[in-house]
């Protein structure tokens, strides 16, 4: 039989919901994706906590929240240990995200679901990959190839390949097939009959204009506004879409000259354009032969400032744009400028992807949309008075605790050291056979040893008298003299401290600094709330800038790759039972829409079996090499080993005849000038090449479909038979390996 395939939804499956997924290969369990909601709902998590710990890897395909957000939260509290693959800026700017997350919630609450070192300690199990980069998966998973490839939508965004004895399963969710300003379109494309596709519906029942005409209607919106005095809020995420918004902002205010301020708020705003711009190579193929040409970085932002909070927007007092986080509105900078815009009807609040269920921004993108909404406005102002006068006496009762936990230790460490530092040949050391009680040892020996004063610390159990205890400090020397420390030399104050601080761990402290002062910031405080209705005055707008391919195009790939078997994930109920009708009749008879926790079989229906080569059988092969591979042709019997395995033996008679087989291909324009290096007279001519007088080569088939990487498709080879007709068969065939 096939792999054994199965596919078992731990979140979002006929519903918005973040995306986690259980896919089981032969008994090695990956978990693909990780997501959480913006709410962050715990209750989300249940199916994840079920089955954590039995997770052998994690695949991330993509940076935002919905594709990893729940990575540190699942580490720390569910039990997921697992080791996590994901591309170099899946990595990176996924990191940034869940600072920015953490840093946006922290500021409005006493946010203790994750810290920031459980989000370093989360990504530092993570093994980076570049694009069509092959993974063999060892232990466990011994036979397991993994490879990421391109998926569009965001940068770093990937489509995994997980292929298991030459059968494919591809996880391709939110993929997207246009090439954008600063991403290439999808590889998915390039397969053709995988065992299994898992994608998803979440677009099934939208289409979308042409980008062009998007952009036109986007940047005209923009500029009415401001034209009238109106500010322009663009709820966005911390370091996915956004960078295609800020590419589209960035050329249209150059080329048109504009004037007015554009901002990119955020908490991490620097850090994530400080990275995008070393991921070049990572990006669409004409920003990456722009630099190589003219070395002009596109990231390389002249119209758009890069600020970390709202004070930074005061040194404008116009009309401005600006792209905040958070996307959904539930908190952030973008909460807090909405509530500040909303009542004035000059202002543009403009929606670039749908908001996650049950949050702000979706309710505001209701049609119709609110004439007014409450909203909770919390912010955090520090201790004062009473207040203050506790927290630092509750502060300074825990600092006593530790330090008598700590001199407990520390005593307990002394004891042990002095006792393992005794000598033999030490003439104060005792018989150890003979037990002494370890209170007033003094007085048990010579009197003279009475009126020692032994306050302060205990004598060691295999000394005759007190002694206070001797730490032998030993250097450490190598060739060229004594090993220093370094950060012995060193003064250190506060300051100091605080600038140095490598803030995100293997980020090589690459925070925005501001950014760094809200991590490092210990003032004590508190989180003050109320409740506000905001009159919504103000125009607003959805543009959808998600980067996802539309329900047409959705449809159409699937329909070229034509899975054997396909799984639908992450939709509404509406778009996925409409996505599955469609594939049914036009893809694949095997489509599976599974429920929440609902575990299904998709294992090939074909019979694959494992087979040893016999070393006996071996010996006797004669391998052709072809290319970076050998070759042979292999006549066998099945047999069986001691261990019951299936294995390939030699005949026991003679090997039956076979017709030869020509091995490897080769392209007709090559072939045109080796001919004519031989003195052929060649042309081209009809879609064949014609040599000499008389002799035709065509190749025949379609060269569209492919099977294992190669065209389906012949060459033949017309003419009368005569000398000329021999002689160009011969150079032919010279081309191939002829088994």
């Amino acid at each position: 039989m096939g792999t054994s395939v199965q596919v078992t939804p731990l979140c979002g499956v006929y519903n918005e919901n973040p995306l986690s997924y259980l896919v089981s290969i032969d008994g090695f369990n990956f978990l693909i994706d990780c997501g959480w909601n913006d709410q962050f709902d715990t209750s989300l998590l249940e199916p994840l906590f079920r089955v954590a710990s039995t997770v052998d890897a994690v695949l991330l395909s993509h940076l935002d929240t919905f594709h990893l957000g729940a990575l540190p939260y699942a580490m720390k509290h569910l039990g997921l240990s697992a080791p996590v693959y994901a591309t170099e800026p899946v990595y990176r700017l996924g990191l940034l995200t869940m600072y920015d997350q953490y840093l946006s919630r922290k500021q409005v609450s006493e946010f203790d679901l994750f810290t920031l070192d459980d989000i370093d300690s989360a990504f530092q199990n993570v093994t980076r990959l570049t694009y069509s980069q092959n993974h063999y998966m060892s232990g466990k998973g011994e036979g397991i190839v993994i490879a990421p490839l391109v998926a569009g939508h965001l940068l770093g965004g990937t489509t995994w390949r997980i292929t298991k004895d030459g059968e494919d399963v591809i996880y391709a969710v939110d993929f997207n097939h246009r090439k954008e300003r600063h991403l290439n379109g999808t590889v998915l494309e390039s397969f053709v009959r995988p065992a299994v596709l898992i994608t998803d519906a979440f677009n099934a029942l939208n289409n979308q204009p042409s980008r062009r005409q998007r952009d036109q209607e986007f940047l005209d919106a923009i500029e009415k506004t401001v034209n009238v005095g109106g500010n322009v809020l663009l709820p966005v995420d911390s370091a996915g879409r956004v960078l295609e918004l800020i590419l589209t902002l960035e050329q249209h205010w150059a080329q048109k000259q504009l004037s007015t301020p554009i901002y990119f708020l955020s908490y991490v705003s620097s850090s994530t354009i400080d990275y995008v711009k070393s991921f070049l190579e990572w990006m669409s193929d004409s920003i990456a032969k722009s630099f190589e040409h003219t070395r002009d970085n596109a990231f390389l932002l002249r119209k758009i400032k890069l600020v970390i909070n709202k004070s930074g927007l005061e040194e404008a007092p116009g009309p401005k744009v600006v792209m905040a986080s958070m996307a959904s509105l539930e908190a952030g900078l973008s909460h807090d400028l909405f509530v500040e815009w909303a009542a004035d009807p000059k202002n543009l609040v403009m929606f670039t992807e749908r908001g996650q269920f049950g949050t702000l921004a979706r309710i505001l993108q209701s049609d119709p949309p609110p004439k007014a909404v409450k909203v909770t406005m919390s912010r955090r102002i520090p201790l004062v008075g009473e207040e203050l006068a506790a927290y630092e006496e509750e502060q300074n009762k825990i600092k006593r605790e530790e330090a008598l936990k700590a001199t407990l230790v520390k005593e307990e460490e002394s004891k042990a050291s002095v006792g393992a530092e005794v000598v033999t040949s030490d003439s104060m050391v005792i018989d150890t056979n003979v037990t002494h009680p370890s209170s007033n040892a003094a007085g048990l020996h010579s009197g003279a040893f009475k009126d020692v004063l032994i306050d302060g610390f205990v004598p060691p159990s295999s000394s005759v008298a007190p002694m206070f205890p001797f730490y032998d400090n030993t250097s450490e020397w190598d060739d060229f003299g004594e090993v220093i420390n370094p950060d012995d030399y060193v003064v250190k104050d506060d300051n100091m401290e605080q600038s140095s601080m490598h803030v995100d761990g293997d980020l090589n402290g690459k925070l925005d600094e501001g950014s760094a002062n809200l991590i490092l910031d210990t003032t004590p405080s508190k989180v003050v709330s109320s409740e506000l209705t905001v009159q919504v005055k103000c125009a607003l707008l959805y543009m959808d800038f998600e980067g996802r391919s539309d329900g047409r195009s959705i449809k159409s790939i699937l329909a070229h790759v034509a899975p054997l078997k396909l799984v639908l994930v992450h939709g509404s109920a509406e778009a996925t039972e409409h996505l599955k009708q469609h594939c049914l009749k036009h893809v694949c008879p095997h489509v599976y829409a599974p429920q929440l926790e609902e575990t299904i079989d998709v294992t090939s229906d074909l019979c694959a079996y494992k087979v040893q080569l016999s070393e006996k059988l071996m010996s006797q092969v004669l391998f052709k090499k072809l290319g970076d591979y050998e070759i042979a042709w292999v006549d066998a019997e099945v047999g069986k080993t001691e261990k019951d395995m299936f294995s390939l033996l030699p005949l026991s008679g003679p090997a039956p005849p076979h017709k030869t087989v020509l091995v490897g291909d080769i392209k007709m324009s090559d072939f045109k000038q080796f001919l004519a290096s031989k003195g052929v007279q060649v042309e081209f001519g009809g879609g064949a090449l014609r040599c000499g007088e008389y002799v035709t080569i065509r190749k025949v088939g379609d060269a569209s479909q492919m099977v294992g990487g190669a065209a389906i498709q012949q060459i033949v080879l017309e003419g009368p038979l005569s000398e000329e007709y021999y002689k160009i068969r011969e150079y032919l065939y010279s081309h191939f390996y002829s088994l």
